[in-house]
């Protein structure tokens, strides 16, 4: 019986320590969008679902249209200055995680979004 309260004690404490699913998921969109942030339109891509096997043409329009959105933020709101991930949902009927992203943009603005999120092999993907 012992051995037993021991083992339910590491496996409690091992629990703990890990990240809920919406803790993961809202990790990874605010990583997906601080690289938006920062120009790096590739880490920004690498987090969305199905990335990996995208045809080259396909992928350039992505990079292109990343690079437009930017630039329209830019012209808009004089860019980004932070992002923040407020906190995560699952949507059961959806299969999908929304993420609820707060925008902060250099003008004083800010702006909420919700980033779909599905699991792809076992990590949390922006859809």
């Amino acid at each position: 019986m012992k051995w037993f309260v021991s083992l339910a004690a590491v496996v409690l404490l091992l629990a703990c320590g890990s990240k809920s699913a919406e803790q993961q998921a809202m990790k990874v969109a605010q990583q997906g969008y601080e690289a938006l942030l920062e120009g790096d339109f590739d880490k920004f891509l690498s987090v969305r679902a199905f990335s990996a096997n995208l045809p080259d043409g396909y992928r350039d329009q992505l990079l292109t249209a990343c690079r437009q959105y930017a630039h329209q933020q830019q012209s808009v709101h004089g860019g980004w200055q932070a992002v923040e991930a407020t906190r995560a949902q699952m949507d059961s009927t959806l299969n999908v995680m929304q993420v609820f992203l707060l925008l902060q943009y250099n003008d004083g603005t800010t702006e909420e979004t919700v980033v779909p999120m599905v699991l792809e092999e076992g990590k949390w993907r922006m859809k």
